[in-house]
């Protein structure tokens, strides 16, 4: 199986400035903030920063951290665009802020595989603070929104409304992924077109554990029944994971192996715009017809 890499180009209000020393050098519209980036092994490329802000990891892996600031920057966030979409961006104790821009070829991709379609429906799993949502929603499709967090999905709703898209077909839904797909098997519904990003390991909104290894497998044969020959695109991304994106493009071709249409692999990754190289950011996988 071929791998590709997609490839996040930085735009008007973000873009990663550098990257190198185990950490990454990013703006967000007027700020500036220094993360960790594990895979940015090389030598940075200017001889010092000047960040707002920086994210300090705690002790080990999932010991979270926290936020150091030189400058002062709004705590209720501030507002960030990308293409026809508005959103918040903030920066959250998990080290993100509030959205994730190396989805950027993705979202690109998901509405172009809507093209000419007459009322495409959508689920989006794992959707976080919905900038994908607004995305296909933008692009004509009736979107379902899942995630376990209420405070996720009230943020998602808030960019909808900042997009001025709350009139849009979106049904903005607090539920366990794998619960939800279950349901939605049983109901006998179809979708256009899916994309998911679950995570490494979360809890549903009434304590349901997830762990990536042992539950992506069940989910992917849902998320299968819910598509025919006549969808269009199945979009899954891991991230912060010991895992191969050979895996999952395996595991997808296996599971999609009696429809038409087409199984790809890769990483995906940001351009740095000090020296153009690309830093990779998670693997992906997906089903087009």
């Amino acid at each position: 199986m071929k791998l590709t890499t997609l490839i996040g180009e930085p735009w008007s209000d973000y873009g990663l400035i550098d990257s190198g020393d185990g950490l990454k050098f990013e703006r967000y519209g007027p700020y500036r903030f220094v993360r960790p980036e594990p895979q940015a092994m090389w030598a940075p490329a200017q001889p010092a920063w000047d960040s707002d802000g920086a994210f300090v990891p705690g002790s080990d892996e999932d010991g979270g951290g926290r936020w150091i600031f030189e400058r002062e920057t709004p705590k209720a966030g501030w507002k960030l665009g990308w293409d026809d979409i508005s959103f918040t961006a903030q920066t959250t104790p998990f080290r993100h802020l509030g959205f994730f821009p190396d989805m950027m070829p993705v979202w690109e991709w998901a509405r172009g595989k809507l093209t000419g379609k007459a009322d495409p429906t959508c689920l989006n799993l794992f959707g976080y603070t919905g900038v994908g949502s607004l995305a296909l929603a933008s692009a004509g499709a009736m979107v379902t929104h899942v995630d376990a967090s209420k405070k996720s999905v009230e943020a998602a709703k808030g960019n909808a409304r900042l997009s001025g898209l709350s009139d849009k077909p979106i049904r903005w839904l607090i539920d366990d992924a794998t619960k939800f797909t279950a349901r939605e098997v049983r109901r006998g519904k179809r979708y256009d077109g899916i994309i998911l990003d679950p995570p490494k390991y979360g809890r549903g909104p009434e304590g349901e554990v997830w762990q990536l290894e042992t539950d992506l497998a069940a989910l992917i044969a849902n998320v299968r029944a819910l598509v025919d020959e006549n969808s269009s695109f199945v979009f899954l991304t891991v991230y912060a994971i010991r895992m191969s994106a050979l895996s999952i493009g395996e595991l997808l071709r296996q599971s999609f192996a009696d429809l038409p249409g087409t199984v790809e692999c890769g990483e995906l990754g940001v351009r740095e715009e000090a020296r153009s190289l690309i830093l990779p950011t998670a693997i992906w996988a997906r089903w087009s017809a």
